[in-house]
C-alpha cells in the first residue's frame, strides 16, 4: 500500500475472511445456542415420552395378562397395544407439528440459508419420535407377554 500511495494510513488492517467472520458471529452463537436448546429439548421430550408410554403399558400388565390367559396370542396383544399407542402418538405429533409452525415466525430472523418451514427437519423430528414411542411400546409389551399370567394376576 505505501508502494503504491504513501499518503494512504495503514491502520487496523484485516482480511476479508476475518471481517466476514466478525459480521457473522452474533448469528453463530445464537445458531450454535439454539442448536444446544433444541438437541437437549429432543432429548428430554425423547426420555419423557419414553418413559410416559412405557409406564401405561406397564399399567396395563394385569389386562395383558388377561387377555393371555383367555387365549389371546403374544402377536395380538402387540397389534392390540401398538394400534392404541400409535393414535396417541399419531395425536401428540401433529399438534407438535402445528405449534412449531405456528412458533416459527419468530424464528425467521435468526436463520440464514435455511427456512424455518423445512419439510425434511419436521419429517425427521417426528420420525425419530414416532421411532422412540414404538419402542417405548413395543418392549414393555413383548416383556408383559412373557409374564406367566397367573402370576401377573396375582
Amino acid at each position: 500500500v505505501a508502494s503504491v500511495d504513501p499518503q494512504q494510513p495503514l491502520a487496523a488492517i484485516q482480511s476479508m475472511e476475518d471481517l466476514i467472520a466478525r459480521s457473522v458471529a452474533p448469528r453463530r452463537v445464537n445458531f450454535l445456542l439454539f442448536s444446544a436448546f433444541a438437541l437437549i429439548a429432543v432429548t428430554l421430550t425423547s426420555a419423557g415420552l419414553y418413559g410416559v408410554m412405557a409406564y401405561l403399558v406397564g399399567q396395563r400388565t394385569r389386562e395383558i395378562s388377561v387377555r393371555m390367559a383367555l387365549g389371546a396370542s403374544p402377536r395380538a396383544i402387540l397389534a392390540l397395544v401398538l394400534r392404541q399407542a400409535g393414535s396417541i402418538m399419531a395425536a401428540g405429533i401433529a399438534i407438535g407439528v402445528l405449534g412449531a409452525l405456528a412458533l416459527t415466525r419468530s424464528l425467521t430472523a435468526l436463520l440464514f440459508g435455511v427456512q424455518a418451514t423445512d419439510v425434511r427437519v419436521y419429517v425427521g423430528v417426528s420420525l425419530l419420535l414416532a421411532v422412540v414411542a414404538l419402542l417405548a411400546v413395543a418392549v414393555p409389551s413383548a416383556r408383559a407377554t412373557r409374564v406367566d399370567p397367573i402370576s401377573a394376576l396375582r
